[in-house]
């Protein structure tokens, strides 16, 4: 057996029958599917249970431990060559372990990231989020479409490793902090090779809602100052941007009442800003609702990512 799906879930049964519903439409048939139910109150045993005779399925049921650890129990057990790691919320598409496995193959990967992508049914704020998530004006493109795939940091929706790799790391060091990057930055210093593979996408079908959204965002910024404890070399220039958005546009409110001539060009500033995301959305969804909710999603996720960095790094130094 080459594949093994490594998927934890937590309160989520309808996402899980969607997601083993796009497992079984796989071209490539080669794998098992482990699901490690991690506390949940509202389970997924019944979704699961309905397709064990469609599907090679392990079911775990454990204690709340976090993602990261569910994920380790699960690879622990696992009976493939590769493991493949993914969200409850993710559906794939039916070439995706096919694609995948050339790429593992023809590149001699030990490790892989995947980006995600949004569907066409998907809804308009489900789309915007991704947009939010991936655009060049946003994140700067680097979740997903790097020119060096092997700078890649590997997230947990949808990454994968070789049972070597499984090995030699142990797996995840923390349940649900970043763990992900982490992990990533660790097997890529053990000499593995680790790249993105642009190919194999998923589909992300994300249930926020704007401000669950927002929090999201804020988490993924305190996140990253965490990996740093590990990683120093973690936090680069463009992981600060968020930040420095945040801090241009608080500095707005003071220009407006004590400089206007630099209230202005920044307004000019934040304008263009908002016209490239309007235009990019736009191009990409044909849809004037989409594209405004791409906007909103955009200025909301930069500031709560701003605004979770600087309130973690206030934390690391005031512990020092």
């Amino acid at each position: 057996m080459f594949f093994s799906f490594v998927i934890p879930v937590y309160n989520r049964p309808e996402e899980i029958k969607e997601l083993l519903a796009s497992i079984l439409l796989l071209e490539d048939q080669n794998f098992e599917v482990i699901i490690i139910e991690d506390g949940s109150s509202s389970t997924c045993a019944d979704v699961v249970h309905s397709f064990f005779q469609k599907l090679a399925i392990q079911y775990i049921s454990q204690k709340n431990q976090g993602q990261g650890f569910a994920r380790n129990n699960g690879m622990s057990i696992a009976q493939g060559d590769f493991f493949v790691i993914l969200d409850s919320d993710v559906i794939l598409p039916p070439t995706y372990l096919t694609k995948l496995r050339k790429a593992i193959e023809e590149r001699n990967l030990d490790a892989f990231g995947g980006p995600d992508a949004a569907d066409n049914h998907f809804s308009p704020l489900q789309k915007a989020m991704d947009f939010a998530m991936t655009s060049l004006f946003t994140t700067g493109g680097i979740r997903g479409k790097l020119k060096d795939p092997s700078k890649y940091q590997a997230r947990g929706f949808n990454m994968g490793v070789s049972r070597k790799v499984f090995d030699a790391t142990g797996g995840f060091c923390d349940p649900n902090r970043a763990e992900d990057i982490e992990w990533s930055i660790r097997i890529k210093k053990l000499g593995f090779k680790l790249e993105l593979v642009s190919e194999a996408f998923v589909f992300h079908k994300r249930k926020n809602t704007l401000w669950s959204f927002v929090k999201q965002s804020f988490s993924f910024g305190r996140n990253r100052v965490n990996v740093s404890r590990y990683h120093p070399e973690a936090i680069q220039l463009v992981h600060l941007m968020p930040l420095l958005f945040l801090l241009f546009c608080m500095s707005m409110m003071l220009m407006y009442f004590l400089f206007w001539d630099l209230f202005f060009i920044q307004l000019l500033i934040l304008g263009f800003w908002s016209g490239l995301v309007l235009l990019s959305a736009l191009v990409s969804f044909k849809s004037i609702k989409t594209a405004f909710l791409s906007l909103v999603a955009s200025f909301f996720q930069l500031c709560g990512y701003g605004v979770g960095l600087a309130w973690e790094f206030l934390i690391k130094i005031r512990k020092g």
